[in-house]
């Protein structure tokens, strides 16, 4: 059995890979390269000033020492480190489509990773759920790729729940220099009215990383089906209830509900500027990924 478990998981893992390397190679690498790289300015040298350079760029302290004015020289930084923040709440285990929003969320963790490897990028992961779960320092190469994409299919959380601050200030502290950073979530942590509950950690985080947010959810989640009196389970939670679909004013208000969450996340992004894009389970998640890099 465990022989056989194995074997699955690498055929997964082995599919996984056919399909989102050649997305990489074919689509999203130079994608990529326009979106996400030269953004960061690292420090080369200390030369003397030359007419023309900017002032700002003086070191006052090798010129006060040697005593004739010199300058600290930059260059673009060439190679980024990649952190994947990826949601294993139970949450991730619903759809009612193509796929889970767990399995949509591996993929995408491929091609994202994949596109990194490419560029000779280092590549990270912290796996999370109403704590941190796992955290795989960026490394380069294949093997270190092909590891975090078997976590990613076959990790099994030790807690239900979500906390998607306590994986941001994670990330803050655990990479002093600033990364390149994909949150990938169904962002449902909210207050009972829908505000975000992740705010704080998140003006942090995008202040110091440069900081994308993936949205991933299914159509089902917007808005109820009128079947009747149901029995629902929170997978998070626990908590469970019959609630009546038939009902007009309870389906309207769900979706109400649904749609501040939506907008509060939105206008949460744009107040601290946060890259972002929503994709559904039935999505062909190639134009949105495409939508989100050329938007850069």
């Amino acid at each position: 059995m465990e022989n056989t478990s194995a074997t699955d998981l690498l055929k997964k893992v082995r599919k996984i890979e056919i399909r989102t390397k050649a997305l990489s190679h074919q689509i999203f690498a130079g994608e990529y390269h326009s979106a996400f790289k030269g953004r960061g300015m690292a420090f080369s040298e200390v030369r003397e000033y030359q007419w023309g350079d900017d002032v700002r760029n003086m070191d006052w302290n090798v010129t006060a020492r040697l005593g004739s004015p010199y300058v600290k020289v930059f260059e673009e930084e060439r190679e980024l480190t990649v952190v994947l923040l990826i949601d294993v709440s139970r949450s991730g285990l619903f759809g009612t489509q193509v796929r889970t929003k767990r399995d949509l969320t591996a993929e995408i963790a491929a091609v994202l990773s994949f596109s990194a490897i490419l560029n000779n990028d280092k590549v990270g992961a912290l796996f999370f759920s109403d704590r941190v779960e796992e955290f795989i320092p960026p490394k380069k190469g294949r093997s270190h790729l092909l590891h975090i994409i078997r976590e990613i299919i076959e990790y099994q959380p030790r807690h239900d729940g979500t906390d998607i601050g306590e994986a941001l200030r994670y990330l803050t502290g655990a990479l002093k220099k600033k990364c390149t950073a994909f949150l990938l979530s169904d962002m449902l942590d909210v207050t009972p009215d829908g505000s975000p509950r992740y705010e704080d950690a998140l003006k942090v985080a995008a202040g110091r990383h440069d900081l994308s947010v993936i949205r991933i959810y299914d159509p089902r989640e917007q808005s109820l089906p009128d079947i009747g009196t149901v029995h629902i389970k929170d997978s998070e939670t626990g908590q469970a209830a019959w609630i009546n679909t038939g009902s007009r004013r309870m389906r309207e208000a769900y979706a109400r509900w649904f749609e501040t969450v939506e907008r509060q996340a939105r206008e949460l992004f744009l107040r601290y500027q946060v890259d972002s894009v929503q994709i559904a389970t039935c999505d062909d998640y190639v134009k949105s990924l495409m939508g989100l890099f050329q938007g850069r």
